[in-house]
């Protein structure tokens, strides 16, 4: 009987002294978590090696790359602000209607999927503005199978690097080069 009271009291000492040792393990751990944003990569558009007749088709091709590059860099306000350079150089070049209600569309919305609509009319109207406005040098007409629900979309780049405007981040390198503008 002895050696089960003694038995019986040190476990309890045993007990009484593991638990004073666990008391450290129940208190909460402070954690410092560091919740700033992430900076996002910012894409750039390679600058245009092509000579222009025009000057002014010069000025609205190199803000045209400034509205794609905001676009590929999913930012509705500096599309925005952009756009609205943009505009101020379509109008001074009487570009046709369907062009500068596009570009005030951008301009004028804060939503990125409005002015990534409008970028397609856009883009359609730059096309046709550069035909025989190139003195030397190329730029590429690329398209993206997957924009619009698989409608498809196109853009004209400076380089033959896919950066997608119509999907940015989420598929960046969508698309391919369509043809050649000369």
């Amino acid at each position: 009987m002895k050696n089960v009271i003694l038995i019986f009291f040190a476990f309890m000492s045993f007990t009484v002294i593991s638990c004073k040792d666990n008391t450290k393990e129940n208190e909460p751990e402070v954690v410092t978590v560091d919740n700033t944003e992430a900076t996002a990569k910012a894409y750039e558009l390679p600058e245009a090696e092509v000579e222009f007749n025009d000057p002014k088709m010069e000025a609205i091709f190199d803000q045209y790359l400034q509205v794609e590059a905001a676009l590929i860099n999913t930012d509705a306000g500096k599309t925005a602000t952009e756009s609205s350079k943009l505009e101020a150089l379509l109008k001074d070049v009487n570009a046709d209607e369907a062009t500068q209600t596009a570009v005030a569309a951008m301009a004028t919305s804060e939503d990125i999927s409005v002015q990534r609509q409008n970028f397609e009319t856009l883009s359609s109207s730059i096309e046709k503005m550069l035909q025989g406005s190139l003195k030397s040098g190329t730029l590429y007409k690329q398209y993206c199978p997957m924009a619009f629900n698989n409608k498809g979309a196109y853009w004209i780049s400076s380089s033959k690097d896919i950066l997608n405007p119509y999907f940015g981040d989420k598929m960046l390198k969508c698309g391919r080069v369509d043809s050649e503008v000369k």
